[in-house]
């Protein structure tokens, strides 16, 4: 506990010295509870814990540093032209005859940390079947696998699992051992939840079941660069001759592969070497709380909606002045990750994130963004892909687009099909009835024919039988206490359904 003196300092002078002394004995105090943890560890796991805990101390040492938020508003400035590249120009360069040098020099990283609890599901939410029985990984897999076929390559898959997800992953990864894909795995950092009151760790030791399972938690993607080092599988990457990673979330089914942009990465000339891209994509009102590109400081800075001070949040959800947002697609250069570890030069903005445990305890973790590391890097590129790059299965909702006949499926990769006149996805919207996977499953005898589908909202209990077409805006809401079956066959075009099943021209 913290004595705080009866009288607070008057002059500021005294009280930037008080604040102080604070940060000082909290410090003390966290290093001190962060000791009696790892004394209870044992073996093997305490080597790793300590190598946690050391990040960890950094990051909430710099936590008590920050003051307010992390921009000035009026020191935000639109990156330069040439800062983000279209794609299409990227595309123009083509392509060299030997694109197995190229690939030989990339590792694909997948972010494997999540659980599919929001989807209903137990375990990695990797392992969710999204298409003709083909789970995340599987899909994944078979991308690798037709591009070390196609081009007779060795482009290797890493896994960031974290604790939650490494013991089930790696089990999975047996079923792979004939695919000609090597698959390495490294593990995320396991953090403490910090009591938000006495901003001291909620655990009493290192356990990860009973009362202890609900105190850990895995800091956010950013932790990609000090795992992914302290692993030693960065070090044997570089050494195999390695020189990017492709990294992104492996929710995100558009994030294939993209030759071009690799192609324009090891083409460069060595002093000007670009060090780190970041696909970004443009803005629609869906994507307003997206992460976007700015100048800062003569860098370019990924800006995050939780670092935008509250006056300006309307502005920052503007799509005619933030025009782009972060896809989570990012290449990054390997030797500048070592060189910035090495140098403890990664720089990237604390997000503070609350969350509230069994018996009402308000905790808060501590977590970073992989992108936020992006004005770190030397030469840093934007580049504008096609919306298609972006495709996350976040809900239901988003499993039903995949899963239908808008998207066709080759070589675990989905495109939009050629059937679908227009280039953006139907908005769809189920309701909390259809919010776990295998509820949703039950409430579809077949996923309705979609091509000529722009808007779906469905509410309440509502099923569908086989053979359903869904053209233009289709609304269906079941009152409580209705249930609404909508027959095989039929064809729904403009319609609202309500009630008990009465369709009405919309």
């Amino acid at each position: 506990k913290l004595c705080l003196s009866k009288e607070l300092p008057s002059n500021s002078n005294e009280m930037a010295q008080f604040q102080e002394v604070m940060r000082q004995q909290l410090e003390s105090s966290m290093h001190a509870e962060l000791e009696k943890l790892l004394g209870t560890a044992k073996g093997a796991k305490a080597e790793v814990s300590k190598k946690d805990f050391e990040g960890f101390r950094k990051l909430f040492h710099r936590f008590l540093q920050v003051k307010g938020p992390s921009v000035e508003w009026s020191k935000i400035n639109r990156p330069p032209e040439d800062s983000i590249q279209p794609y299409d120009k990227i595309k123009a360069k083509g392509l060299p005859d030997n694109i197995a040098d190229s690939l030989n020099k990339l590792v694909v990283v997948k972010l494997n940390g999540g659980l599919g609890t929001s989807m209903g599901c137990k375990g990695p939410k990797s392992l969710i079947s999204v298409r003709n029985e083909n789970t995340f990984l599987d899909l994944t897999v078979k991308q690798i696998e037709h591009l070390n076929k196609t081009y007779n390559a060795d482009v290797p898959l890493v896994l960031m699992n974290s604790f939650n997800t490494d013991e089930d992953t790696k089990k999975i990864l047996q079923k792979y051992t004939h695919h000609r894909v090597k698959i390495h795995t490294f593990n995320q950092s396991r953090y403490p939840r910090i009591n938000k009151e006495s901003l001291l760790p909620v655990a009493k030791d290192m356990a990860m079941t009973g009362e202890n399972a609900d105190v850990w938690y895995p800091p956010g993607h950013g932790d990609i660069y000090a795992s992914f080092f302290n692993s030693g599988l960065l070090e044997q990457l570089i050494a195999e001759g390695k020189e990017y990673i492709f990294v992104s979330n492996i929710d995100n089914l558009g994030a294939t592969v993209d030759l071009y942009i690799l192609n324009h990465l090891v083409s460069q000339p060595n002093g000007k070497r670009c060090e780190f891209i970041m696909e970004v994509t443009d803005k629609t009102r869906a994507d307003v709380k997206g992460g976007t590109l700015i100048q800062y400081d003569g860098k370019l800075r990924l800006l995050e909606i939780a670092q935008v001070p509250k006056a300006h949040v309307d502005e920052f959800k503007s799509v005619s002045k933030f025009k782009i947002f972060n896809t989570n697609n990012l290449w990054i250069s390997l030797s500048a990750i070592k060189r910035l570890q090495e140098q403890n030069a990664m720089d990237m903005e604390i997000i503070v994130n609350p969350k509230t445990l069994d018996g009402d305890l308000n905790v808060i973790q501590l977590e970073t963004a992989v992108g936020a590391a992006i004005k770190c890097f030397d030469n840093a590129l934007g580049i504008n892909v096609p919306r298609s790059r972006f495709l996350p299965v976040k809900t239901t909702s988003d499993l039903l687009l995949v899963m239908s006949n808008l998207y066709s499926l080759e070589a675990g990769s989905l495109t939009m099909s050629e059937r679908r006149e227009f280039p953006t996805t139907p908005h769809v919207k189920l309701g909390s009835s259809f919010t776990k996977v295998q509820e949703y499953l039950t409430r579809f005898e077949s996923i309705p024919d979609m091509l000529e589908l722009d808007h779906l909202t469905v509410s309440g209990d509502v099923t569908f039988g086989k053979h359903v077409s869904l053209k233009g805006t289709v609304i269906i809401i079941a009152n409580h206490g209705d249930r609404i079956d909508i027959p095989a066959g039929s064809m729904l075009e403009n319609k609202i359904v309500s009630g008990n099943l009465r369709i009405l021209d919309h």
